[in-house]
């Protein structure tokens, strides 16, 4: 079993920037995949980086100013989010699930945090 802990979320000027950290415990992760979804109000939860093995993927919507980066010694995955806009205001979900997942797929995913709220003022 692995229990994600996400935190870092917080409310921030648009254009500002947040960290968010998902700590693992329960058992050494640096071998799983691992994802950050949002879920906006009114909306579907969706996909927004990933990161499997040494590669990492992103959402269009905020490639070039969101960065995904792990460190295996603290058992934690961080998410960077630079250049923020209102619409990226959600709840924030990490996950993790075994590295041969697809990173996009939620369901892929057999872990999940509970969520940091990230809100961007205009």
């Amino acid at each position: 079993q692995v229990q994600l802990a996400e935190s870092g979320g917080g409310l921030v000027q648009a254009g500002g920037s947040l960290r968010l950290s998902c700590a693992a415990s329960g058992r050494t992760f640096s071998s799983y995949a691992v994802g950050w979804f949002r879920q906006a109000p009114g909306k579907e939860r969706e996909f927004v980086v990933g990161i499997r093995e040494r590669f990492t993927y992103y959402a269009d919507s905020v490639k070039g100013r969101f960065t995904i980066s792990r460190d295996n010694a603290k058992n934690t995955v961080y998410l960077q989010m630079n250049s923020l806009k209102p619409e990226d205001t959600a709840v924030y979900y990490c996950a993790a699930g075994p590295g041969g997942i697809r990173y996009n797929i939620q369901g892929d995913y057999g872990y999940w945090g509970q969520g940091t709220q990230v809100t961007v003022s205009a």
